[in-house]
């Protein structure tokens, strides 16, 4: 269902997906550079969050500010934290019992790391082609939850080869997956990307 909620700078929107039965957890994913054409629309986005979503997760997915229908202006400066940050205000409302996770694709995995490292609430993180070689991403030394990555083998923004160099820290203390032969889009995997993470997500919340 489409839902709009309120953002640091005006009116967000988003789209909230709920499992069949019960959620098991609620989870916010963020989409790709706004710069870059990224939306919640985002093939990978909506891959990744259906995987979520059919392994039990209440999963909002919603545009950044300046992207659709959200207010505001793309500053260049990490404003989109605070979007994040009232995502995640909407979701532990809504399912104040569930565990609350984070996750994203490319520019919305690096702010996922962002507010993973100063928000407690977060239990979980879901991590999809963090751009480890495109832009800095040095607040993922700061991130302790416990959480996932999926890399593509030849994606030019990062490749798992890239995360383990850079933050060996985080990639030893995440699981960690790479789809061979896939650039950043996933273009030839985009079901693998749903059933990599639907797979990830059932473990752990099966355990």
């Amino acid at each position: 269902m489409r839902i709009d909620f309120e953002g640091p700078v005006g009116r967000l929107e988003g789209i909230l997906w709920e499992p069949e039965g019960p959620p098991r957890a609620a989870a916010v994913f963020c989409h790709p550079h706004p710069l870059g054409g990224g939306t919640m629309q985002n093939n990978v986005v909506y891959r990744a969050a259906r995987g979520l979503q059919e392994a039990g997760l209440a999963v909002l997915r919603f545009n950044f500010r300046s992207v659709g229908r959200s207010a505001g202006e793309h500053d260049g400066n990490g404003a989109e934290d605070g979007d994040l940050s009232a995502a995640l205000d909407l979701m532990a409302e809504r399912y104040p019992n569930l565990p609350l996770w984070s996750g994203g694709f490319s520019f919305g995995s690096r702010t996922t790391c962002r507010v993973a490292a100063v928000e407690p609430r977060i239990e979980r993180i879901v991590l999809v082609a963090l751009p480890v070689l495109a832009y800095p991403c040095e607040m993922a030394h700061q991130v302790t939850q416990p959480g996932y990555v999926l890399m593509a083998g030849e994606d030019e923004y990062g490749t798992l080869a890239a995360l383990e160099e850079r933050f060996p820290e985080l990639a030893a203390r995440l699981e960690t997956h790479e789809i061979p032969g896939q650039s950043h889009f996933f273009p030839g995997a985009l079901p693998e990307v749903t059933q990599r993470i639907r797979a990830y997500a059932e473990k752990v919340l099966d355990a």
